[in-house]
């Protein structure tokens, strides 16, 4: 038996030396390396396609002259402080494969300096008589890797510049809300930011197709106050994006003389009530608390637990009447040009948020798609990203928002319209809380017999990058079902109480999330 074990170990080291020698094999070596060349061949061969030479992006820098035009040449903007580490990092690996000139870290240089500078350059160059200048402003294309107050920040710019060839733009998921990447099919998770993952998403980037997505103004109003400040300052600092609100000028036509207004924008949603009073609260706990959300998990469990201490998930227990809707603001929307009409609010709804995209609180789509009955008897369509029409949907309370969890589930479908104005009067409550993507304030309303006004309207669209198969829908996309054609008639329950126990136990958005360890025994 002992001299069998030998014989059979000496076999199995026999055995590992040929295959060991086979690898050594000058045909198998020849092979690996060729393969290897190719890899980085097609690597090398794939960055050119992306690459923007340094004379039209550096002002002292000689003409070049390529062999073969650039197919995709991209402007890479990257909030180097989002996502933790992950930005700088991002940064890094992105400048290692491309011009470095053409990867602006955002904490560094504004997205408005860098694209006045690009097409002004680009123009003296056409002027000059260059040939690659036309076809790079032709074929150029825009990544911008943060959160959504990042893309938004640069989808404003672009929009602001008017451009006869505006480019389209991608955004990597690099922040907490990531509604804008979700929404067109970049996913909502933080990005590898290795070689391989930015490699992948450039091959992505060079296949996607384009799509126009609307921008909507929003116009506040309130006369100026006896005391204190009406200035409505959201807790995130983003200067300048087009989220923020500013205040107009003396010399802006919308200016009122004895009233303050101000004016400012948004891409993804516009809410206000007891969503944004969550909100408001957590952002107001983390300025405060910053050594309390450290990574996502623990933001999520706070979020959560804020949502129960407001009363977000007893609304209808702990809130007087006067947090609903239509006791705060006299809702009107203009559906045809020109016409405005009352807009009725049942009184149970304590949230009311106004939708461009089919995404909200970590993904959700609060709109849903109506069923064929539903678009011809309430002329309700599907939740485009460019038809001009804003959704407008209400929520009773935290669960009522879990119904979104569930098949075709939805909120109370409000209203579509082209522009929708709150109008708060003395009486209800002092002051409510509102948010535009993510950026949440507490707006005071009138003391006195005076009116604070809310309006919001649709201002102009710009060009989105999509993936295939993305949650956005274009009315000029052909894979797009018609907004008036029809359909398959999907089921679209109205049973907003259908949520049974089971939906109470999970929590794929913060809003609508209850933490395990959070006891509600004494509450219900």
């Amino acid at each position: 038996m002992l001299d069998r074990s030998v014989a059979t170990k000496s076999n199995l080291g026999s055995k590992r030396k040929e295959v060991a020698s086979c690898f050594k094999c000058p045909l198998i070596e020849a092979f690996r390396r060729t393969a290897m060349t190719n890899i980085v061949f097609e690597s090398d061969s794939l960055l050119k396609e992306f690459y923007i030479p340094t004379y039209i992006l550096a002002s002292s820098s000689e003409p070049e002259t390529l062999r073969d035009v650039p197919s995709c040449p991209v402007l890479v903007f990257i909030n180097s402080r989002s996502g933790g580490q992950l930005g700088g990092e991002l940064l890094v690996t992105y400048r290692s494969l491309l011009n470095p000139h053409q990867v602006i870290d955002l904490g560094e240089e504004a997205p408005d300096a860098v694209l006045h500078r690009l097409y002004r350059k680009l123009e003296m160059l056409k002027i000059s008589g260059d040939e690659l200048a036309p076809k790079i402003e032709e074929k150029l294309k825009i990544i911008v890797a943060g959160g959504d107050g990042t893309a938004g920040w640069l989808l404003g710019v672009v929009s602001d510049l008017k451009l006869s060839q505006p480019p389209p733009i991608a955004t990597v998921p690099l922040g907490t809300g990531n509604n804008l990447p979700f929404a067109f099919g970049w996913g909502k998770k933080n990005p590898g930011t290795d070689k391989d993952s930015v490699l992948s998403f450039l091959r992505q980037v060079r296949k996607a197709k384009e799509m126009m997505i609307d921008s909507w103004h929003i116009l506040m109003r309130m006369r100026a106050p006896s005391q204190g400040s009406c200035d409505p300052i959201a807790p995130l600092e983003l200067p300048h994006s087009l989220h923020a609100f500013q205040r107009v000028s003396s010399t802006d036509e919308l200016n009122v003389d004895g009233y303050h207004t101000f004016r400012g924008g948004f891409w993804n949603y516009f809410s206000m009530g007891m969503d944004a009073q969550v909100s408001y609260a957590f952002h107001s706990e983390r300025k405060l608390n910053p050594e309390k959300f450290k990574n996502q998990l623990a933001n999520q469990s706070q979020y959560a637990k804020l949502g129960c201490t407001q009363g977000w998930f007893f609304a209808s227990l702990v809130h007087p009447s006067s947090r609903n809707i239509a006791q705060l603001a006299k809702v009107k929307v203009m559906k045809t040009h020109g016409v405005w009409q009352d807009l009725q609010i049942p009184h149970s709804i304590r949230s009311i948020v106004c939708l461009n995209l089919p995404s909200f609180s970590g993904g959700l789509n609060p709109w849903g798609t109506p069923n064929q009955n539903k678009r011809r008897d309430r002329d309700l369509t599907p939740p485009y990203v460019d038809d001009g029409l804003i959704e407008v949907v209400g929520f009773r309370d935290a669960w009522h928002g879990l119904v979104l969890l569930a098949p075709n589930g939805h909120g109370t479908r409000l209203a579509q319209a082209r522009r929708i104005r709150f109008e708060f009067h003395k009486g209800a409550a002092d002051h409510t809380f509102m948010r535009i993507d993510g950026e949440p304030w507490k707006q005071p309303l009138p003391v006195d017999d005076d009116t604070v006004v809310v309006e919001i309207s649709h201002l102009r669209q710009v060009k989105m990058l999509a993936t295939e198969g993305c949650k956005a829908k274009s009315t000029n996309d052909p894979s797009t079902p018609s907004a008036h054609g029809v359909v398959n008639d999907e089921v679209d329950s109205d049973e907003e109480d259908s949520t049974g126990e089971e939906w109470r136990k999970f929590g794929a958005a913060d809003t609508f999330k209850i933490p395990d360890e959070v006891d509600i025994s004494h509450l219900s």
